[in-house]
């Protein structure tokens, strides 16, 4: 099957379209827009900036990508949304691309489902298979893990961090890093388990499974401070590779400015901005 374009779409001349693409009605499509194969938008979506879009995308319409942040240090620069293959994107999803200080890309993985109206900001990174369901809204710089399921109205800080295979409750407010595995929840967020489900679903092992239950058990159910707590399981012998993910992600949240990594690199996303921009423009 050939590319197929409604004839109400406006799609700009210079963007590149990949084999099979699909263009519903009253679609805008920018000139630096390119999509690959077999992506299918439906109607009135508005694809702008300097957008890539890989292969096998499902748009089901009504959505934004790729408009300006909303930041008011924005001066227009060329910045990047990237987004991998295989996504499902819903009605009145909104993605802007990233800022000259964050990096200057707006990254979504591979294999994700974009529920209706949930809202990805500048400069943030989604990695592969991860669910947003509907009306998440997050914030700035906000990184999202591999595998991590964010529950219906929840609002992400700016520069937080959700780790791999987390899951997270309805309307929770998150504003500070979140570890992998666990099941978090609460207007204040408070891990609440393990993501035993999730990680079942994933395919992890029973065993690494235990292994999290024990490590939970230690660390949030403990009278003793959990920095304490780390400090011991650290020094312990064969510590267990999917507790060491755990503890890592802890230490980092411990490291950044309330409880957000991400937050201490701000210098070094202004540098990769910078770069990104000047290799942009030599293209």
């Amino acid at each position: 099957m050939s590319t197929l374009i409604h004839p109400t779409a406006v799609v700009d001349p210079q963007a590149q379209l990949g084999v099979e693409v699909q263009i519903g009605p009253y679609n805008l499509i920018g000139p630096n827009v390119r999509i690959g194969d077999r992506t299918r938008i439906g109607p009135q979506v508005v694809i702008d900036g300097v957008t890539t879009i890989g292969a096998d995308n499902k748009i089901v319409g009504q959505a934004s990508i790729g408009a300006e942040p909303q930041d008011i240090s924005y001066k227009g620069e060329p910045t990047q949304v990237m987004i991998g293959d295989g996504n499902m994107i819903r009605e009145f999803v909104t993605i802007n691309r990233g800022t000259l200080k964050g990096g200057a890309l707006t990254r979504v993985g591979s294999d994700c489902l974009l529920m209706a109206c949930s809202h990805i900001a500048h400069d943030c990174l989604i990695e592969d298979k991860v669910i947003l369901a509907n009306n998440v809204m997050l914030a700035g710089h906000v990184h999202i893990g591999t595998g991590a399921n964010i529950s219906g109205a929840v609002g992400a800080h700016h520069f937080v961090s959700v780790g791999a295979y987390a899951y997270v409750g309805g309307m929770t407010r998150i504003e500070r890093d979140l570890p992998p595995f666990m099941i978090v929840e609460g207007r204040r967020s408070r891990v609440r388990n393990v993501n035993i489900i999730g990680l079942q679903r994933a395919g992890f092992p029973e065993q690494d499974v235990e292994h999290l239950r024990v490590a939970f058990r230690r660390i949030f159910r403990s009278s003793n401070p959990q920095v304490q707590t780390i400090a011991e399981m650290v020094s312990e012998p064969d510590v267990p590779d999917i507790v060491m993910k755990l503890i890592e992600s802890l230490q980092r949240s411990e490291q950044g400015k309330k409880g957000r990594f991400r937050e201490g690199l701000r210098e070094e996303f202004a540098l990769e901005g910078a770069a990104r921009l000047a290799a942009e423009v030599r293209l």
